[in-house]
């Protein structure tokens, strides 16, 4: 069996790994190694939860130790799609060069310009940085990327989701064609397929489990869900989560809840800390300083429910996450397998359960093709309330005929009664009943013309 000290590492940096606790390294650490401590070019694809991170900064923290920063110029540069993620590359770098002294710096939104200017100013072995900041800092005139010696995208098909590849494609412009570059990615859709030969040079390609699948400690179950009434669909859906959740009972210890909109993430989030859950949200639109907030009250379990978009699905290292919830049906099928990667991870088992309604089901028939099975169908929690029925008609009140269309033809003797006041119908009269004036007619109806002119 493969062990870290067979793989060419610096021996501080082994050290580093050793405090950390690990000894074996994963399939792709096995295979990204070696060749990038080689200098050649990288292309590791691979499921989420399977050590990519540490599969570029150790031989990163090797090759840099030797050397020095100059102001302004960066020696290497790791891309991230996100806040979260750049900031856990950041914690690695710090767990792996504990023994060698390298600088960093990290660029993202939500932290003062100015604070950044500062580290730069003074020089940094490792710029790590989502794509925008980056950019933002370039064109002010405070970066140079002409002394980049190795450059890491990670997440590449993140990026591509999220509309970075312009200004992938443009930070590449911008560092030396020389450059040892490390690409890592879940999936490999066309548009990356097309960046990596653009852009890397005779790579090593490492790819460690078929594109796009979920990991088999995972335990995948499907909810089909089907409002009462379109009106209602958001209301019984947040109920049939509840029920989900409480269905697992204590062995829910923490769990990611993924929605596809911002808007329902503070929504549901709110819907359940009102029933008394322990949750809170996280999306792009927070601050960053309560997203840091959040994550790190999750990672230290004082927060159960982390209710989430899709900037928290990729690339967080949170290792002990029991189970992931999938309220809405993700409309990109590569999401699925990213989402529920948050569990299940190193090892450890774990489960992922999704609520899918009606019009979800041409996305979840698209998920089930991706990972190439059907999942699992489980019982709705939530048992359909009986519809009411009509109460039986009372003894004192008969029950009123039907009514057709020829209930209107009357027969030639009987008036029609549509209006109270009219005359009766001729067989409800009584025998005795006075028709017309009878003998109550006046004499000068009795008499003739002429008789009336004469009087």
């Amino acid at each position: 069996m493969t062990e870290f000290s067979d793989l060419g590492l610096a021996p501080k940096v082994l050290r580093a790994v050793s405090d950390a606790g690990y000894t074996t390294p994963t399939p792709i650490q096995e295979g990204a190694i070696p060749p990038a401590l080689e200098g050649r070019d990288v292309l590791g694809i691979a499921q989420t939860g399977t050590g990519k991170t540490a599969g570029f900064v150790l031989p990163m923290v090797t090759m840099l130790a030797r050397g020095r920063a100059r102001a302004r110029m960066p020696r290497s540069l790791v891309l991230c799609p996100t806040r979260e993620l750049a900031a856990q590359v950041a914690e690695n770098f710090d767990t792996y060069s504990q023994h060698v002294k390298l600088t960093k710096a990290l660029l993202i939104g939500g932290v003062s310009f100015k604070e950044q200017d500062i580290l730069i100013d003074k020089g940094v072995d490792v710029l790590i940085a989502t794509p925008g900041r980056l950019l933002d800092h370039f064109e002010r005139g405070k970066l140079l990327l002409t002394g980049v010696q190795i450059m890491v995208v990670d997440e590449a098909d993140r990026m591509l989701d999220m509309g970075f590849i312009p200004d992938i494609e443009r930070i590449f412009s911008l560092t030396p064609f020389t450059r040892q570059t490390l690409f890592f990615s879940a999936t490999m859709a066309p548009e990356i397929e097309r960046i990596t030969n653009t852009f890397l040079s005779n790579p090593a390609r490492i790819e460690v489990a078929r594109q796009a699948t979920a990991s088999e400690t995972i335990e995948q179950a499907v909810v089909m869900f089907r409002a009462s009434r379109r009106d209602r669909l958001a209301k019984e859906k947040r109920e049939v989560l509840r029920a989900v959740i409480e269905a697992e009972g204590d062995a829910c210890t923490n769990a990611i809840i993924f929605c596809n909109r911002k808007v329902d993430v503070d929504i549901v989030a709110k819907s359940l800390k009102k029933h008394g859950f322990n949750a809170e949200a996280i999306h792009g639109d927070l601050d960053q300083s309560q997203r840091t907030r959040t994550l790190e009250a999750f990672r230290e379990n004082r927060l159960r429910l982390l209710v989430a978009s899709d900037v928290a699905a990729r690339g967080l290292d949170i290792p002990s996450v029991s189970h992931v919830f999938n309220y809405d049906v993700p409309s990109h099928s590569e999401d699925y397998v990213h989402r529920i990667g948050r569990t299940g991870r190193a090892g450890r088992e774990g489960k992922a359960v999704m609520i899918c309604a009606p019009a979800d089901e041409k996305n979840l028939d698209a998920i089930e093709k991706l990972i190439g099975k059907d999942i699992p169908r489980a019982e709705n929690p939530v048992k359909a309330a009986a519809p009411a029925t009509a109460p039986h008609p009372s003894a004192e009140e008969p029950q009123k005929p039907a009514r057709s269309r020829g209930s209107r033809r009357r027969s030639a003797d009987a008036k029609p009664d549509r209006d109270r006041g009219r005359e009766p119908r001729r067989d409800d009269r009584r025998e005795d009943a006075v028709i017309g004036m009878g003998d109550h007619m006046p004499n000068f109806l009795a008499m003739s013309f002429a008789e009336r002119r004469a009087s």
